[in-house]
């Protein structure tokens, strides 16, 4: 199984940054089986570029869970299966260190789909999410681009064609 994972942050890095929306699908290589996003209380405030790009906004997450009353429930879904991302590094790194803070540790096999993009559509003009969807003609609605749940689920139906190209995806 496949815990196809994207999150929205503040900014910065993993170190200083924090999680602010969070989406996951579980993905069995055909079907999604279960999934789960949320806005995530940063008990800071966003960096004011983050809020331009995903719409995201410190009014909008002043209510939402922070990310200790979660993490639970995110480490249940993700622990156990692939951990899937485009662009995986970035999500690893974040989500494990906002799991670490909460003493839960992420050590899970991760694929990545950008990579796995540049090995199996060579010719593909960018390996940016949204052009790589355009091309393959996975629809994202414009107001799902750089929120977590619009990207997740683009990245699962781009798992599932690249499941398609190779017997056995792994880094």
């Amino acid at each position: 199984m496949y815990a196809v994972v994207d999150i929205e942050a503040t900014g910065g890095n993993h170190i200083n940054g924090k999680i602010i929306e969070i989406a996951i699908y579980i993905f069995d290589g055909e079907t999604i089986v279960d999934e789960y996003a949320t806005l995530v209380n940063p008990e800071v405030k966003i960096d004011w570029y983050v809020s331009k790009l995903t719409g995201i906004t410190n009014d909008m997450v002043k209510d939402a869970p922070v990310f200790s009353e979660v993490a639970q429930k995110i480490a249940s879904l993700v622990n156990g299966n692939i951990f899937v991302a485009h662009d995986v590094a970035f999500d690893f790194k974040f989500l494990g260190a906002e799991l670490g803070r909460v003493g839960i540790q992420l050590d899970e096999p991760k694929v990545c789909t950008l990579k796995l993009s540049e090995k199996y559509l060579p010719d593909a003009e960018s390996y940016s999410l949204g052009k790589l969807c355009d091309s393959l003609e996975i629809p994202i609605p414009e107001e799902d681009r750089h929120r977590a749940a619009g990207d997740a689920l683009a990245t699962t139906k781009l798992l599932k064609i690249l499941l398609t190209q190779g017997s056995s995806l792994s880094e």
